[in-house]
Formats: C-alpha cells, structure tokens, sequence
C-alpha cells in the first residue's frame, strides 16, 4: 500500500471545481502546461466536440436534477439535431428496449435497434472458450462488435447502450462509428444499479474492501 500514486480519487480539496483553495502537489491540473492547454482546447475545436460539450452543459444547467437520464437522452439528441438513434440492448433487457424506442419514436427519432446475440454465433467456435463453460449461460456469444456494424451501417446519429455486459459495452464502444452514451448498465445482482455495492461497502458488500 505505500506505493499507492495519489490522484483524483485522493484529493480532498477539489480546487479544480470550487477555485477556492490550492492544488494538491499531485494534481494534474497543476501540472499542465500551455501547451497541454492549447491541444486540448484543438480537440474541443475539432469536429463538433465543442457543440456536445456546450449542449451537455446546457442540458445540465436547464435541467438539473428535473430531468430523468432517457429525458436528458432525447433533449441531447434534439438539440444536436439528430434524427436516427441506435439502441444496442441485451436480449435480457429487450422489454427496457422496446419502451425505451417507443418513447424515442413518439418524439420524432427513427430508431434502429441490434441486440446482443445477433448472429448467433457459438462463444466456442469464436473464443475458444470450452463448453463446459458455456452451460450455465448458453453457447450464443454476445457480439458487440457485430452489433456496432449494424447500428454504423444505419448511419446513426447516436447510439444507446443498454445492459451490455462488462468488456462487451467496451468492445461496443470500440467499434461505433456514432457517439454513445449510456441509459442502463448491467449488474444482475442490484437490478442494474452497481452504484449500490459502492453505497453499502460498510455493510454487505464489505467484503469488496477486504
């Protein structure tokens, strides 16, 4: 534990936010250079990051703790002027899905959906995996990389990521063409809030700090 590198989970003070004190000897901030500062401000000029970025903050200020994550979704789209949205789903969570597309539908998108195991193609066969692992789960693979074809194909506006399994939404990530966000991420266990191991590390889930 005394090799620990301090960073931003470390700081107690947070000048990056709140400009009311210093930064800690640590703080990457404090170490930028204009240099640093001019290539990033380049990035934030190149293709539309500036305008996400200036839309997201509007969305924050507007609407803050008023809207729902699949409202702030559909204000971010409109005010970009997206017309196609992606939905990458898991078959496990089809239903969220389908609800989530008919919102989407009945405010002006076309919505295009690819699910997890399209393709059908055998988790032995593509990742060698041997099958008796497959039993508990099945031998369909989950393919995001498949899935991220199918949404790019479309040419969507933007894509929605909801329950990809862990290292599949990565993957899925990887591969679209279109900016993504994300509406539900997976945890089996806390009925898809994994903030809630967070939240009861000195209780049941203690265990995790161990």
């Amino acid at each position: 534990m005394n090799n620990i590198q301090n960073s931003c989970v470390d700081c107690g003070v947070v000048h990056c936010q709140h400009q009311d004190k210093e930064y800690p000897e640590f703080c990457p901030t404090k170490e930028l250079t204009q240099n640093d500062i001019d290539e990033i401000i380049n990035l934030y000029n190149e293709d539309n990051n500036k305008e996400v970025s200036r839309i997201s903050a509007e969305i924050e200020s507007d609407f803050y703790c008023q809207y729902t994550r699949v409202e702030e979704i559909i204000e971010f789209a409109k005010r970009l002027n997206f017309k196609k949205i992606g939905i990458a789903t898991c078959v496990g969570l089809l239903n969220e899905s389908r609800i989530f597309a008919k919102i989407l539908r009945k405010e002006g998108f076309e919505v295009y959906t690819s699910a997890c195991k399209v393709g059908a193609m055998k988790k032995t066969a593509v990742t060698g995996l041997d099958e008796e692992k497959t039993k508990i789960t099945g031998n369909i693979m989950c393919n995001p990389i498949l899935q991220a074809k199918i949404l790019n194909n479309e040419k969507t506006d933007l894509n929605v990521v909801i329950g990809l399994c862990v290292g599949h939404d990565s993957l899925f990530y990887k591969y679209s063409d279109a900016l993504t966000t994300t509406l539900i991420t997976k945890d089996r266990v806390l009925a898809h809030n994994p903030a809630g191991a967070l939240y009861q590390t000195n209780t049941y889930y203690k265990k995790l700090l161990e």
